[in-house]
């Protein structure tokens, strides 16, 4: 039975959601490393498999079976390309000119993305006053991200770009399952192993054709990147996935969703410890502008309701 948000106390799911918004904002370091020595549609290629694997052994464990209808196959198809294929490609290429907290940073947009995109094509939600004043404060945050008053046209402002439409593929991606998916009664390990499977496949045929080289063999990566590719597969793609549907049944989808809040911090926090990379000023008041604009947008920044005033009944006499 799903436990109602009021229900769950803050003990049964936060730790949750910082293990989450952790092993999230950690992948960014992942790709990082992983880039350092394998293209970066390889680099996806290996994390979908990763991914595949752990929750093929989920689903072993659970006795349940992958869709048996073709038409949620073909919507499987459609979003494990702009689910995760694309934009972990996109990344992997943004990262190889950009720091990995910056890619972080650019991640956290999502939320701003779904809102048109599920207004105008989808047609799942709609727009009011303060989602659309969210939207303006976000993009405001954007161009403070992108130091717009003085970005030249180089490596930093393309991997920029390419993070930004990462962000946008998985905007795209979330209407996307709620409008032909949210109804299905499968699992959704079953429905993200399948979304995997299909992108494993995308990318074993695209890979080789873009990058004209056969995948590296594993012996001759370094350790760090093995490591890297598992961590981004086994824990990013696969035990992230069970906690987050923890989190689900127990606080609901809406609230769930803060953990977009939490990944930029942990995203600059190992980009700057663990990597040395350096950061502006402007980068993460930028990314806290954006999540302002995020908070506005889905309205969690709404002012407490008052409760009505009750005057006390005089005492009955006799």
């Amino acid at each position: 039975m799903t436990t109602t948000d009021t229900a769950a106390p803050v003990r049964a799911w936060l730790p949750t959601m910082l293990t989450l918004a952790a092993i999230w904002g950690c992948s960014f370091l992942f790709i990082s490393v992983g880039v350092r020595e394998l293209p970066p549609l390889y680099l996806a290629l290996g994390r979908v498999i990763a991914g595949s694997v752990v929750l093929l052994v989920i689903l072993a464990v659970k006795r349940e079976s992958l869709p048996r209808d073709p038409r949620l196959w073909l919507h499987s198809f459609v979003l494990g390309a702009i689910g995760s294929a694309i934009p972990w490609t996109l990344f992997g290429y943004g990262e190889q000119r950009i720091p990995s907290l910056l890619a972080g940073i650019w991640n956290g947009i999502t939320p701003l993305v779904v809102l048109p995109i599920a207004v105008l094509i989808f047609r799942t939600e709609t727009f009011s006053l303060q989602r659309v004043l969210g939207l303006i404060i976000g993009f405001a945050g954007m161009l403070v991200v992108l130091g717009a008053w003085h970005v030249d046209a180089g490596a930093d402002l393309t991997g920029q770009a390419l993070c930004m439409l990462a962000a946008v593929f998985y905007g795209l991606a979330i209407p996307y399952q709620k409008r032909f998916i949210a109804g299905t009664t499968l699992s959704g390990t079953a429905l993200s192993a399948s979304l995997l499977l299909c992108a494993t496949v995308q990318l074993a045929i695209v890979a080789p054709i873009v990058t004209r080289q056969a995948p590296p063999a594993p012996w001759s990566l370094s350790i760090e990147v093995v490591l890297s590719v598992v961590a981004l597969g086994a824990l990013g793609s696969g035990l992230a996935f069970v906690l987050s549907l923890r989190n689900i049944r127990l606080i609901g989808a809406s609230r769930s969703s803060m953990v977009t809040y939490l990944m930029p911090v942990f995203s600059i926090v190992v980009g700057v410890l663990v990597l040395h990379e350096h950061i502006t000023w402007y980068q993460p008041v930028g990314g806290l502008v954006v999540l302002l604009g995020v908070a506005v947008s889905q309205g969690l920044l709404r002012p407490p309701r008052r409760k009505p005033i009750v005057a006390a009944e005089a005492p009955a006499t006799t």
